[in-house]
């Protein structure tokens, strides 16, 4: 195990944790990283001798500055044109999450201010002791157990009971993407919740709808009207995927529009469907997903 002595290998084995922790944070991958990087910055300064725990210091560190990301970035999401998604980040069928916050509960999460958003991801996702959380927000510890109890009841209604499992999704994906590039409205409506809700992201700069569509009569209507203008008929599928936690897959859609589809599958129907089409959130799938089927690159 590498000692305080080489900060540079401690750091590295903390790199993936505190990037995963800024991301939930923040919900953009791309400021998570930046966030770390900084972090890696003012570690490099710091007298290592006098740091009792390189994690817990991290963790403060990458905390903290999220803390300050987030108040300029609440104030760009005020100004968002329609509705704001997370970046989406891809995982292998096979990777383990490391955590159960899907991109429903990250949503869930955007409701909450940042101290108590920070207090639930520090106590009950990352299981950082009451004590290090209470330094990280210079608040005391009562009052963070309080932040963390008050942010749990709000997002504990979004937490599915049954998650689904891997098999069922991926197989409801599978039938979703082939429903909706055939424009088989059909078998679509069949795999709709009643109070299916629709999120589509386009941030101004592609097609996509300004808000939320309600319920399975009006979310089959969308469909329809797509099929009959072709504006999701004759899609190509680029990768099956897990996104934060979903079923879903990264298509291109005629016209040369890329977009994610994630699947909230809650007693085999889908409940919600995000659709992340704003290009800034997708260069990285790009890169990873989209060159070697033809996907325009991003510069």
């Amino acid at each position: 195990m590498p000692t305080i002595d080489d900060p540079t290998l401690v750091f590295e084995q903390e790199r993936a944790r505190l990037v995963r922790l800024a991301y939930r944070m923040l919900g953009s991958l791309g400021e998570a990283e930046d966030v770390v990087q900084d972090a890696w910055l003012r570690w490099r300064q710091v007298d290592h001798a006098g740091v009792a725990s390189a994690g817990a210091f991290l963790s403060r560190t990458v905390t903290r500055l999220c803390l300050d990301v987030m108040k300029s970035a609440r104030a760009r999401r005020e100004t968002y044109f329609g509705t704001w998604l997370p970046e989406p980040v891809a995982m292998a069928s096979d990777e383990a999450p490391g955590d159960d916050l899907t991109l429903t509960l990250m949503l869930a999460l955007e409701r909450l201010s940042p101290l108590e958003r920070a207090a639930f991801l520090l106590h009950d996702v990352f299981a950082i002791p009451l004590a290090e959380i209470a330094a990280t927000l210079q608040r005391e510890p009562p009052a963070v157990r309080q932040l963390a109890a008050r942010a749990r009841k709000h997002v504990q209604s979004e937490r599915p009971r049954f998650p689904v499992e891997k098999e069922e999704g991926a197989r409801i994906a599978k039938a979703f993407f082939e429903a909706s590039a055939t424009g088989d409205v059909a078998a679509l409506r069949s795999m709709l919740a009643d109070a299916v809700i629709v999120h589509s992201d386009g941030g101004g700069k592609v097609h996509a709808f300004p808000r939320p569509i309600v319920g399975i009569d009006k979310v089959t209507r969308m469909f329809e009207g797509a099929a009959r203008k072709s504006w999701i008929q004759h899609a190509r599928k680029l990768q099956d995927l897990w996104i934060d936690g979903l079923p879903g897959y990264f298509s291109l859609e005629p016209g040369g529009t890329l977009q994610t589809v994630a699947l909230d599958i809650q007693g085999g129907l889908i409940v919600a469907i995000y659709f992340t089409r704003n290009p800034d959130k997708l260069e990285r799938m790009t890169r990873l997903f989209g060159g070697a089927a033809g996907a325009p690159t991003p510069h």
